[in-house]
């Protein structure tokens, strides 16, 4: 199947908003927040099955159109110096495509090859990288039908602009406003405030020049899916439980997949970020914030923990004691105290000699998507039945709900001789089961290096910490 599916492009074109933006919009100033973040446009596809309601796709067009009046950003592109997004109602690009198979059989492939979803990704999105992102439309959506009436939908975003938080948001107020028929006026879940609150800086006068870039080497990711089971995750909390510790992530074979062939532990960090949003107690109104307002928590393992690493218990403490630290600062912070604390963390973790300096340091992110709203995005065919993250940049975890929230799934990218060490991981093995396999065909960069200051390696934001 893998070799005789093709998807095929029937049209492409540019959806503009269904109200003009007034003219005092025009021009939306991007955060610091967006400053940071990665050079890279991520794509997520949901797909649905056939249903009685699947002549609704052609409403799609008029509803995205609808929900950009209010999303105004979107529509724009990114002004010459990057510094801010020029709101001319330019328009998001829109692709209808086919695919020469029955989305169940698709399905029961892809539960083995992760690989066979990235067809169905935008047309042209593996193509954009640094050279050519600014000048990319920040919103990309392609609708793609099955044989059988089943669809593929899949929206790629300019991270520049927002972070993962805005895209499900407005993925799940999207299915809402096509379902419902909100009309335009009535469309207002957002405020764009973050630029006032957080505003770009001149980084040079702030930061040292990047360490060696030399570090960031070429690298083939594969993705590989793992699931636990609702007995499994069970078993995990009563582990835990009889010592008194949450339970958020088990990061342990994660941690000894790095280890060389004579078990000797490299130093590693694992990211965690963290959405701000709800959290800040100072100023409440960014909770339902449109932009980039996440946090990098780096969890370092250190030589000197290779004994303490045995134990799972230890790794969640330092986890949860890390995080815990981090958001009670941010909880009265100010904006300047929190920008202060997201350069201090880079300084520390990413940018110093001592770790970012290190080619032997390994970098992964763990980023839960759990709780989010996009697992019940119904556009009025129901819910989508798999999804699929998009990032061939760095080495991330995803882990997100499935069937009732009451079982977890994992979708990673890793090094090839990461991800062989930890499908021989008894630890993994004991307690989940893999489920899909695929290979990332392009050599991708560990991150695209876009300011003096550029945020480590992630995907998408976590919104609850451990």
């Amino acid at each position: 199947m893998s070799y005789s599916m093709q998807v095929k492009i029937l049209s492409k074109n540019l959806i503009k908003q269904s109200l003009p933006t007034p003219q005092h919009l025009e021009n939306y100033r991007l955060s610091f927040f967006d400053q940071v973040a990665d050079v890279a446009h991520l794509p997520l596809v949901l797909f649905y099955p056939h249903c009685r309601n699947n002549s609704k796709n052609e409403e799609l067009k008029e509803s995205l159109s609808r929900i950009l009046t209010h999303l105004y950003p979107l529509a724009g592109r990114f002004a010459e110096d990057e510094s801010s997004i020029l709101c001319l109602d330019q328009g998001v690009t829109y692709i209808k495509a086919t695919v020469n198979c029955k989305l169940d059989d698709f399905l029961q492939q892809a539960n083995k090859d992760l690989g066979l979803a990235l067809p169905f990704w935008p047309q042209g999105i593996m193509e954009v990288d640094k050279t050519n992102l600014f000048f990319t439309p920040l919103l990309v959506v392609q609708v793609t039908t099955f044989e059988c009436g089943g669809l593929a939908l899949a929206i790629s975003h300019a991270h520049p602009a927002m972070d993962g938080c805005t895209t499900f948001k407005i993925i799940y107020e999207w299915a809402k406003v096509c379902k419902f028929g909100t009309p335009s006026k009535e469309i207002n879940f957002m405020n764009f405030n973050l630029g006032t609150l957080f505003p770009y800086k001149d980084l040079t006068t702030i930061l040292e020049p990047l360490v060696d870039e030399g570090k960031r080497k070429n690298s083939k990711l594969i993705a590989r899916k793992f699931v636990f089971e609702e007995d499994a995750i069970s078993r995990l909390r009563e582990k835990f439980d009889s010592v008194g510790e949450d339970l958020g992530f088990k990061p342990s074979p994660l941690i000894h997949s790095t280890g060389s062939n004579n078990s000797h532990l490299k130093r590693s960090i694992l990211s965690f970020p963290i959405n701000l949003r709800g959290k800040v107690a100072t100023f409440p109104e960014i909770a339902n914030a449109f932009g980039n307002l996440i946090i990098e928590i780096p969890i370092k393992f250190e030589h000197d923990d290779e004994t303490k690493m045995e134990s799972l218990h230890h790794i969640v403490k330092l986890i949860k004691e890390s995080v815990q630290v981090i958001i009670s600062k941010c909880v009265i912070a100010t904006p300047d105290e929190i920008v202060s604390l997201v350069i201090d963390l880079y300084k520390d973790s990413y940018a110093g000699l001592e770790w970012g300096g290190d080619n032997e340091v390994v970098n992964f992110t763990c980023s839960s998507l759990c709780r989010f709203p996009v697992q019940k995005t119904d556009f009025g065919w129901g819910e989508p039945s798999l999804m699929h993250f998009g990032s061939r940049h760095s080495q991330v975890f995803w882990l997100y709900d499935i069937e009732c929230e009451n079982r977890i799934a994992v979708q990673m990218g890793l090094e090839e001789k990461y991800m062989d060490k930890l499908a021989c991981d008894q630890d993994i093995m004991d307690f989940a089961k893999f489920s899909a396999y695929g290979y990332f065909d392009d050599m991708v960069s560990i991150r695209f290096l876009r300011r003096p200051l550029q945020s480590p390696p992630y995907g998408e934001l976590r919104e609850n910490c451990v």
